[in-house]
């Protein structure tokens, strides 16, 4: 059980849906801000194919307070990166020095400046806990506690597309769906 940085309890794992644990680097990362709202802006098709979001920052709950008040999903600190330890989430310097990630970092650096601009965002610490070069990771989690799937990121961008949690969530869950089984039936039977 995860407490989000609003007082509320995140199950993992949730036993009436799937989790998509998401490890991101710090409040107020403008490349973790853009995802964030891209998936926001989808979450009532993440919530309908019944996946629940928690994402966690390398961040204390105070800065994440002033970053993650308008998502629709759990946001969880772990300013001590216990979780992080735990999923074996790395940092590297390619978090920002791949190539793959520069347009990314442009565009979300431009997305938050113009967001600053307006006082619609505050600004980002400057030396945030967990330092700037974490790297990505996403989890698919089974009702029963199996992760399905995983993706280790290999810059600051690469994470799973709301598209591809989707496809995910439906290739892991079309069996229970079609045989009228709940998830937590059909993966038990698995084990």
């Amino acid at each position: 059980m995860l407490f989000d940085d609003f007082g509320c309890f995140s199950q993992i794992p949730d036993s009436r849906a799937l989790v998509h644990l998401q490890f991101r680097r710090f409040a107020g990362c403008p490349v973790c801000d853009q995802h964030l709202h891209s998936v926001a802006q989808r979450h009532s098709e993440l919530v309908a194919a019944s996946v629940h979001e928690v994402v966690v920052f390398h961040s204390t709950a105070d800065d994440l307070l002033r970053f993650a008040e308008d998502l629709p999903f759990a946001v969880v600190a772990d300013p001590g990166m216990k979780l992080y330890r735990e999923f074996g989430v790395e940092h590297s310097i390619s978090a920002l020095a791949n190539p793959r990630a520069w347009v990314p970092i442009l565009r979300g650096v431009f997305r938050s400046f113009h967001a600053i601009v307006r006082n619609r965002q505050h600004v980002p610490s400057m030396n945030p806990a967990g330092g700037r070069f974490g790297l990505p990771a996403d989890f698919l989690i089974a009702p029963n506690g199996q992760v399905l799937a995983c993706k280790y990121g290999s810059h600051a961008y690469d994470q799973w597309t709301v598209d591809e949690v989707l496809s995910l969530a439906r290739l892991n869950t079309v069996g229970w769906q079609s045989r009228g089984q709940s998830p937590e039936t059909t993966w038990n039977q698995k084990r």
